[in-house]
């Protein structure tokens, strides 16, 4: 597309470098550009979308080629948040740096460690009881698939029995048997990293990031100092909040399977403590499989029992819990969360689909100290009706 030009009443050509606004006769010394245009306009918002689009790309495959590193590291520091207020009080008692984060660090893991212990117990003693009654619920379950109005022949089931026999033995098993011993050895190796890198950002977190605010001076380090601070207090309300509601829901329906008589109550109940931390579709998929045990080890009036309990728990940490424990500031809405639970699956799995809303949560709290402690970023500020009437 090449340059329009005009000459002047006195026939000079226009200066360079001069354009034309659009819907006013074209002045004396004026030139057109390529990109002046509306056309212009629209190129050139494309090739920012497409290079802010190839920046997260590179990030994106950067985040799953090393997430060995990256998941670790992120995990540390939603831990670190979570639990750096627990340090800084050990601090304020008159304990040393060191001996402060050792005693946090120690407790941590004393706590994950004992909520392991007790779910692998409860499992090895209640495994003969739940397969005696997993295999009576199955023989209950073949002959109510049996009255149904279409047919289902023994046959049949015998071949669904044959074919998940003869997936057990195929090669595919094997070499996923393989594959989980390799995932086995890099979860050991991005625990430990995890558990280093967790006790630097718990004792020197804040020089940690006042070394990287270094090269920023005025209102840069200032807003770089408001991210900080506002990234850590959300990261850790957010876990911190989270696990109060998974433990209340948990509880109550740890109490309300083992009143029911529903094999291995404690597992479940840490199940369902764990996939709290995945909104939207932990608790309907811990409430599923709680509904499933009891349908199969109990009966299918348990089974409805134990499903309307999820969904009162459910919907009184939805309508209660929610608004109370974690705030206004930490509500995302709903749209953004699926969002951010997509991406996070896709890129890295289940650890992607915990980590996401918390990660979203910060970096909309950032967003929101951008300009100062209660002013957000420009495109971020609401919109008053007044000031949108006088735009128009």
């Amino acid at each position: 597309m090449g340059r329009s030009r005009r000459r002047s009443r006195d026939g000079t050509p226009p200066q360079a470098g001069a354009t034309q606004v659009e819907g006013s006769p074209l002045p004396s010394g004026a030139v057109v550009g390529v990109w002046s245009d509306g056309f212009g306009r629209v190129a050139t918002r494309s090739l920012q979308v497409l290079a802010v689009l190839a920046v997260i790309a590179v990030l994106a495959l950067a985040v799953t080629q090393l997430s060995l590193v990256v998941i670790p590291v992120l995990i540390a520091l939603v831990l670190a948040a979570a639990i750096s207020p627990l340090v800084a009080w050990l601090r304020r008692r008159g304990l040393p740096s060191l001996l402060a984060t050792w005693i946090a660090l120690v407790a941590l893991v004393a706590v994950l460690s004992g909520i392991v212990w007790l779910v692998v117990l409860a499992v090895v003693n209640q495994w003969d009881e739940l397969r005696t009654q997993a295999l009576d619920g199955f023989a209950e379950l073949q002959t109510y698939v049996q009255g149904l109005p279409f047919e289902i022949t023994d046959e049949q089931i015998r071949s669904a029995q044959e074919s998940a026999a003869g997936l057990l033995r195929s090669d595919a098993v094997g070499s996923g048997a393989i594959a989980g011993v390799s995932q086995t050895a890099d979860f050991v190796a991005g625990f430990f990293i995890m558990i280093v890198v967790l006790f630097f950002f718990l004792k020197d977190g804040p020089k940690l990031w006042e070394f990287l605010l270094r090269p920023f001076e005025g209102h840069r380090y200032e807003r770089g100092k408001r991210i900080g601070d506002a990234t850590i207090r959300t990261l850790g309300g957010y876990v911190r909040g989270t696990a109060i509601i998974a433990a209340v829901d948990a509880v109550a329906i740890g109490i309300g399977l083992a009143i029911l008589g529903v094999p291995l109550a404690i597992p479940l109940s840490v199940l369902v403590f764990l996939l709290a931390f995945i909104p939207l579709v932990g608790a309907t998929l811990a409430g599923i499989l709680a509904t499933l045990v009891a349908l199969v080890a109990v009966g299918p009036v348990e089974a409805l029992v134990v499903a309307a309990l999820v969904i009162v728990v459910n919907q009184l940490e939805g309508d209660l819990l929610q608004p109370i424990v974690m705030g206004r500031a930490l509500r995302l809405h709903p749209l953004v969360i699926l969002v951010a639970l997509t991406a996070g699956t896709v890129l890295v799995g289940l650890t992607g689909a915990v980590l996401a809303v918390p990660i979203a949560a910060s970096i909309w709290r950032a967003v929101q100290v951008w300009d100062g402690p209660d002013l957000p970023a420009r495109f971020a500020r609401e919109k008053r009706p007044e000031t949108v009437q006088q735009a128009s």
